[in-house]
């Protein structure tokens, strides 16, 4: 029987992009000649809930309950429900305007008489500073956000207490060591999001009739509603085989021993799913057949994990493009939560995601899970290759926006990307994570920028030398403070994820993070940030090897489902939790370019040390003149364009000699440089060679001896005024 697939991303991940892992899988299969349908039903819900009919249903669902005990609900739900013709009148235009159907309704939204307003707009007033300055589009954008808050608040306290837009029942699948919660809120009758989503999945099941049903799980927030489908899918078609992967079971279920989980799933896998699931479909299609890769499944009643498969995993140049087909892609929603660049980034658009490399090119960070194969199986793919996906998808999907979801892409590929793409003259938007590494210098992130990256993300994590180290992070704050004044200088958006409370910090260490962090906004070569407070999980070095790091694992029993975050006791006893609203509030202040001049004590209701940083570190860090030494096998790209040139004489005390003048035109400019003829023609000769166009990298050593085959003193005229010109104009030294 010829096997047919369904692929779906259960509620809820983003509202403004489908998330990958699906159109990775499909784009696999269609390597293979194997059938597939995909959905996200993540989307599907949130249309089917916030549409005119959507809001009638749910304000008469929840009318019963304010019948019965009106008293025990808030003021703003009231307000809500009284208010519920004018959320009635205005949704479907609402979301039309977020699916960029409807743009002209931004001028009535910003009007603020348009849409009925709750509790979420009360933040306006102290946000007018923060967006006073936005267009109308963005503007509007984040009212019509606040007004679906709301209505989101409306839900989860007069329906659904588990709803939420980029997660559902997410304290289910939190650090869940046993399937017992989980288990029992699966035998309760389904809620009314439930519901939505059930019916959803009826007719898609019906339409598609898949023999196998793959659920790709990738955040604690999809997973309960994973089991919901399943639990449908299993008690309505019992002739389905299902199985689940993803970034969650990747993570957290790697020990699973709880028999009943297999009520709902026949099958989880680990780790990169091609092979699991291309072993799944062979033994289903050859029923006598037992190979397996990295699969959990029962025998006799118990829990048995399979890894007898032959097949090795695929290189990535074999994986396929990611297809993106069968997604409603005209149908995500922009939204605008809050106002930090780089999340927003995240929530307002629509991007193709791709990954530059399988794994992380570093792999030491102490906090990551750099004993997984997702992190420690490191495969570059090849820029040529990179750049004929990004082509297969713009045509695909439409949008020329790129998203590379790499743990930390690597800055030689980053540099072989951005040639390929300006080589081919593609016009294209992206943006990555990366390590602020001493690779990135000036011309790198100018050609990076050429090539269309906007912004990249990074982890500062813990700005402190000594953590720094203890981290295994391979940097320097001094060193993150060059790179990201590179980037900054280049017109590319740098955001930092921050951290608090690793092992053993001190609170000075603490406070002098926060200091360097508001030296570095100040500074204005950091854009965006985001503090995370430290989690010890599982897999990590800290986890694997608690002693090292001055930590206390609270106990060593092994859950018999989730098995990732660990409860632990820091051996400095400090409460870090109490850090967290200072941290963020002062960030929220340093990312819109005010309160510099604070003293960090008022960012915190108790009592904390002055810190101990100069006030100018970060200035002085930067301070450094440059650098003269190029490596010989350095890279020298000219990314302008072809010059139009004028010979003249020149004549000084009865001497006359002949010297060529250069026009060139950028984007924006036209300039002009002089040299002497006989430096000219090299020069001519020389950025023909050296033109972006051309598939022929030449090196700086390469350079200097063409230039030594016709001229003397190369470094006296690499110095010179007019090749500094052409150094701010587009000739890098990579």
């Amino acid at each position: 029987m010829k096997t047919k697939l369904f692929v779906i991303t259960p509620p809820f991940t983003q509202l403004n992009t489908p998330y990958p892992a699906t159109a990775y899988i499909k784009g696999f299969l269609n390597t293979k000649n194997i059938e597939s349908v995909q959905a996200d039903l993540g989307i599907d819900v949130i249309l089917e809930l916030f549409s005119k009919k959507g809001l009638i249903d749910l304000f008469q669902v929840s009318g019963f309950r304010f019948e019965s005990s009106n008293q025990d609900l808030s003021d703003n739900s009231k307000r809500i429900f009284a208010l519920q013709d004018e959320y009635i009148k205005t949704i479907d235009a609402v979301i039309q305007f977020l699916q960029g159907k409807n743009p002209t309704l931004a001028l009535q939204i910003c009007q603020e008489d348009f849409l009925p307003e709750a509790s979420r707009f009360a933040q306006l007033e102290e946000l007018d500073w923060a967006f006073g300055t936005m267009g109308t589009q963005d503007k509007a954008k984040h009212l019509a956000t606040l007004y679906l808050e709301d209505i989101s608040d409306f839900i989860v306290e007069c329906v659904d207490e588990n709803f939420g837009f980029s997660r559902y029942a997410e304290r289910l699948g939190r650090s869940a060591n046993s399937f017992d919660e989980l288990y029992e809120a699966l035998q309760q009758k389904p809620t009314y999001i439930d519901l939505i989503l059930i019916s959803l999945l009826k007719e898609k099941i019906e339409a598609v009739k898949p023999t196998l049903f793959l659920i790709s799980v990738p955040f604690p927030g999809n997973l309960y509603s994973a089991f919901r489908c399943a639990q449908w899918v299993k008690q309505n078609h019992s002739e389905i085989k299902i199985s689940m992967g993803g970034g969650f079971p990747n993570t957290e279920l790697r020990s699973l021993s709880d028999a009943r989980v297999f009520e709902f799933f026949d099958f989880i896998t680990l780790d990169d799913g091609e092979v699991p699931i291309e072993e799944l479909i062979f033994n289903l299609e050859n029923p006598n057949t037992d190979s397996y890769k990295r699969t959990f499944l029962l025998e006799n009643g118990k829990v048995v994990y399979k890894n007898n498969s032959l097949k090795h995993d695929y290189k990535q140049a074999y994986v396929g493009t990611p297809d993106y087909s069968d997604l409603p892609l005209d149908k995500y929603i922009s939204v605008i939560e809050i106002v930090n660049p780089m999340h927003r980034m995240w929530s307002d658009g629509r991007w193709n995601k791709l990954t530059m490399a399988h794994g992380c090119y570093w792999g030491k960070c102490t906090f990551c899970d750099i004993s997984l194969d997702y992190i420690k199986v490191y495969e570059p793919v090849a820029a040529n290759l990179l750049c004929d996906r990004m082509e297969d998808m713009m045509l695909q999907t439409g949008q020329n926006g790129f998203h590379f979801v790499d743990e930390a892409a690597p800055p030689a590929l980053m540099r072989a990307l951005a040639l390929e793409i300006l080589r081919r003259k593609l016009a294209v938007t992206w943006w990555t994570n990366i390590r602020f590494e001493k690779s990135f210098s000036k011309d790198l992130c100018l050609l990076l920028k050429a090539s269309g990256c906007i912004a990249v993300s990074g982890g500062l994590e813990v700005a402190s030398d000594r953590l720094l180290k203890l981290i295994d992070k391979g940097v320097t704050v001094e060193q993150v403070a060059k790179v990201t004044r590179n980037f900054t200088e280049a017109g590319i958006m740098v955001h930092a994820y921050l951290m608090y409370g690793y092992p053993t910090q001190t609170i000075q260490e603490t406070i002098d993070s926060l200091e360097m962090v508001r030296q570095l906004f100040e500074a204005g070569i950091l854009q965006s940030g985001f503090w995370h407070q430290f989690a010890m999980t599982a897999h990590s070095p800290v986890g694997l090897y608690p002693k090292k790091f001055g930590v206390t694992k609270n106990t060593e029993a092994i859950g018999t489902f989730a098995n990732n975050d660990i409860d632990y006791t820091d051996s400095t006893g400090i409460n870090h939790d109490k850090f967290s609203f200072g941290l963020k509030k002062s960030l929220f202040n340093f990312m819109h370019g005010i309160c510099f001049d604070y003293e960090l004590q008022d960012w915190f209701d108790f009592k904390i040390p002055k810190t101990k940083i100069d006030p100018d570190f970060i200035f002085n860090a930067l301070e450094e003149g440059n650098d003269f030494n190029i490596k010989p096998n350095a890279k020298v790209v000219w990314l302008g364009g072809k010059p139009s040139v004028e010979h003249f004489s020149k004549s000084k005390k009865g001497n006359t000699w002949e010297m060529m003048t250069f026009t060139f035109h950028d984007k924006k400019q036209s300039f002009n440089i002089q040299t002497s003829k006989n430096e000219g023609e090299w020069l001519v000769e020389i950025l023909t060679k050296i033109t972006i166009s051309n598939a022929k990298n030449y090196t700086f050593q390469e350079v200097k001896a063409d230039f030594e085959t016709h001229l003397d003193d190369f470094e006296l005229f690499w110095y010179s005024k007019p090749v500094k010109t052409l150094r701010e104009f587009g000739l890098l030294v990579l």
